[in-house]
Order: structure tokens, then sequence, then C-alpha cells
């Protein structure tokens, strides 16, 4: 087993790996209007300058008198021209399920649990945003928001946020959390900026069973004009499938610890059925509310999953 500091490398070095720059070549294209200063295929309702003040700074003759601060020239008898942050095309908001249920089925493997499925496709995401010189931040949340930062599009931002997935990876502290996603959800669709993307690697899977909290949760998201897009993040072999041996099983619970013992076989029908059920309505209730659901096979590997939702957002913006 490798050593804190050894894992820490690996992970670090998998974020960085070819498989998740190679996604920087595909261009994630907004299907709606966003809110910015225009770079590059983006629309936007706002053209020219950025809106975002940034400083003064004293005029030089010879500049154009556009963006002189009149009233400081007024106060001052100086002349300051108003400098201001280059905005970018698209913010996205990344949002990571970090609960117990996201360990499966390997806790103490990132490269095999659902966890880990996601922070790498987050970091590939975040990577391709950059490169675009899109902003993007992150949200990590259970019951709770533990992480929520603003949308930025510097390298070092960058590497920060890869700096919180990898703690988050490691230390799993949050293995026996339960997943309370409603509260997290409203919480931060109140603070997000209005209009972005919003991206979520979650299993969906709520402690309770009132699905329809959960989804005035991701209608709530749609507020403000946001795009959703919902990766949901299974194990489809045994979450939906329930492939298990037909023995005498252990199963136990990674949000409470709970274990049971089973004969997979016995109720093999019953838990497909429900967990059927459970599904269809989470991909009937994303229809409705125009939420775009990305089914996330953790054994399918992130890449093909991501290249082939990119493509296919290119090809209906083309």
């Amino acid at each position: 087993m490798l050593m804190t500091n050894d894992l820490m490398t690996y992970i670090m070095t998998i974020f960085d790996n070819y498989e998740v720059k190679d996604l920087s070549n595909l261009e994630l294209l907004a299907k709606q209007v966003v809110e910015g200063f225009i770079i590059g295929l983006h629309k936007s309702p706002f053209h020219g300058f950025s809106v975002e003040f940034a400083e003064h700074r004293l005029y030089n003759p010879g500049e154009s008198t556009r963006n002189i601060d009149w009233k400081v020239y007024g106060r001052t008898d100086k002349m300051f021209t108003k400098r201001y942050e280059e905005e970018t095309n698209l913010r996205c908001q990344i949002l990571l399920d970090i609960s117990g249920s996201m360990y499966f089925p390997d806790a103490q493997n990132a490269a095999k649990n659902k966890l880990g499925f996601a922070a790498l496709a987050a970091a590939a995401l975040m990577n391709m945003l950059m490169k675009q010189r899109d902003a993007f931040g992150l949200s990590v949340f259970d019951s709770a928001v533990h992480e929520h930062t603003r949308a930025k599009s510097s390298t070092t931002h960058y590497r920060y946020l890869l700096g919180i997935l990898d703690k988050y990876l490691i230390e799993q502290q949050y293995l026996n959390k339960k997943t309370e996603a409603t509260a997290a959800l409203h919480q931060i669709a109140d603070s997000i900026h209005r209009r972005s993307l919003v991206c979520i690697f979650s299993d969906m899977f709520e402690d309770n069973d009132d699905s329809e909290r959960l989804f005035a949760a991701l209608q709530h998201l749609k507020y403000n004009k946001h795009e959703v897009v919902l990766f949901h993040v299974v194990d489809k072999s045994k979450e939906l499938e329930f492939a298990f041996d037909n023995r005498p099983t252990i199963f136990v619970d990674m949000e409470s610890g709970e274990k049971i013992r089973l004969q997979p076989n016995q109720i093999k029908s019953f838990y497909v059925e429900q967990i059927s059920k459970f599904t269809e309505s989470l991909k009937a209730r994303c229809l409705q509310y125009k939420i775009d659901f990305v089914e996330c096979d953790i054994n399918a590997g992130f890449k093909d999953i991501l290249q082939t939702y990119l493509v296919k957002r290119t090809k209906m913006n083309a």
C-alpha cells in the first residue's frame, strides 16, 4: 500500500496526465446566452469593454479618452482611466458529491471508486475550461457545503482546485457521511453567478426517501438561467444491475457503516426494480427541467464519456 506522500504524488500525476489534458482540444460551447466579455465563440448580451472594474491608473496623453473617470477628475483635477478585469466567455461551477456512497466500491483505491472517477472528470473539465479562458469554480458537498470557490480562469486557480480534489481523495474523512444533497444544492444555487454552466458529479443517492425535495433542489439550479448538467456517477454492474456472485455476502452501508449478510439472488429482482424506478424518475425530472442527464459508468472510463458528451454539444451548437 502506498504511503500518504506517495499516494498524493500518484494522484497529482493522474491529474496532470495525458488523458486529463487530451480533452482540451474540444470546444465546450454553452447552449445559452452567457454574460461577459466576448473572446471566443460564445454569445453574449453585452458587447465592448468588460463591466468588472479593477482599478484606476493615470491617463497617458494620446490614449483614448473613452475610459477616463470624469468624476475623479472633478475631485482631483487629475485624469485617471478605469481599468477592467477581462471577463471570460463562460462561468462554470463544478459540484462534487463527496458523501460516503461516492467511495464505492473500493474506498482505499481512488482509481477504482466513484469519487476518483468524478474528481478526474472534473479535473479534465477544468483543464479544458482553463485552455478556453473560461472561468470555473468548485463546490464540494455531502449534507453540507464544505468548499465553494468563485469561478476564475487562471492557472493558479486551477492548481488550487486540484489541491482541493486531492485533499478529499486522500483524507477519506467523509467515508461514513450521509448524502443529503437537498440543502447543499439549494445553498449552492443561491450563491452561483447567474447564467452559469453547472456541472454536478453525484450518484444522487439520498439518505431520505423524499425524492421530491431532491428534484426541487435540482429545479432551483435552473433559476437565474443556469444551464445544468448532471453527470450521474455509478458503478453500473453492481449498483444498477446488482451483479454479485450468488453466495452469502456481507454488504456494508458506506454512509452508516451498517452491515447486513445476504444471498444476492434473493433480493436481486426487487433491488433492480427499485433502483430502475429511481433512475428513470431522475431522468424524467431532468428532462422536465431541461437538465442534461449524462450516464457515467465508472467502469467505462471518464475520457470516452466526456468526449462523447462534448462532441454532442459541439454538433448541437454548430
